[in-house]
């Protein structure tokens, strides 16, 4: 069995990512309008009848902002906690809610999210786990720092979504506000890219084949930074940076994938799958 992963949108202007396997799906987040959502998966030949679930790390808007949309036109269960669903103050029929728990297992047919909680500014925010025989993926993105949730689930990935939001040098020297450069630098705000690497230099095991750095800052960031400082680094992970405006291709995620050169393929064959 086989997992399958992609960024549909990553960063302040949406965040939504698809795991799943042949024939059902959750997406975590739904930062991006419903027709866009539906018009990135259909570009990946990802049937959106394969979602089964959205999963809702935190309210805020680049992370809520297609969940009525979606979950009324396809009937689908938003996991939401108490306080997250009280503070994104939007409206969903009470029949899709569906209320999680740190560290509860939660099953969608032969898939299992674990949520966690993270550091971030917002009301409840979790990080995700998701499994199917013993295949990990996870998404630890707006996170402040790596806590021992993050770094114990980090460490049992085959895939992960990891946030590499902001350059240190870039974000002192911008025009940000003062207010504003120590939010997003604080313990409650995001991952920095030298934060990130050393998570995964520290932390990464031998299965770790795949690595999205995710949620990457407009103003205080670079893709060519990101995938510099990285790929220097990566060994047997292939590095993808996660687009702002665009999705990225789907990748196949599975315990016998060993290196990019022999995923590359598998990778885009994969699409004929569904």
């Amino acid at each position: 069995m086989s997992l399958f992963i992609a960024s549909l949108n990553s960063g302040s202007n949406g965040n939504c990512y698809y795991i799943g396997n042949n024939s059902e799906a959750v997406l975590i987040d739904a930062g991006i309008s419903c027709r866009e959502t539906e018009k990135r998966m259909k570009k990946l030949n990802l049937p959106m009848q394969n979602v089964k679930a959205i999963f809702i790390s935190h309210e805020h808007s680049d992370h809520i902002t297609g969940v009525p949309g979606l979950s009324k036109k396809y009937q689908l269960p938003v996991y939401i906690t108490n306080s997250t669903l009280t503070a994104s103050g939007f409206q969903i029929e009470k029949k899709f809610v569906q209320s999680f728990y740190a560290h509860q297992q939660i099953k969608i047919g032969n898939l299992s999210v674990l949520a966690f909680p993270k550091l971030h500014d917002a009301s409840d925010p979790h990080s995700f786990i998701i499994s199917e025989n013993n295949i990990n993926v996870g998404v630890f993105t707006d996170i402040g720092s790596a806590c021992k949730d993050v770094i114990k689930y980090f460490k049992q990935c085959h895939a992960a979504f990891l946030e590499s939001n902001y350059c240190e040098e870039m974000l002192a020297n911008g025009r940000y506000p003062e207010f504003l450069k120590k939010r997003i630098s604080g313990d409650n705000g995001h991952l920095s890219n030298a934060q990130a690497l050393e998570l995964f230099l520290k932390y990464r095991d031998k299965k770790l084949t795949h690595l999205i750095l995710s949620h990457l800052s407009k103003n205080n960031n670079s893709t060519k930074l990101v995938k510099n400082i990285f790929e220097e680094h990566a060994g047997s992970t292939q590095i993808i940076i996660a687009g702002r405006y665009k999705e990225t291709p789907v990748f196949c995620i599975d315990e016998m994938t060993q290196s990019p050169k022999r995923n590359k393929k598998k990778s885009e064959a994969q699409l004929s799958l569904f």
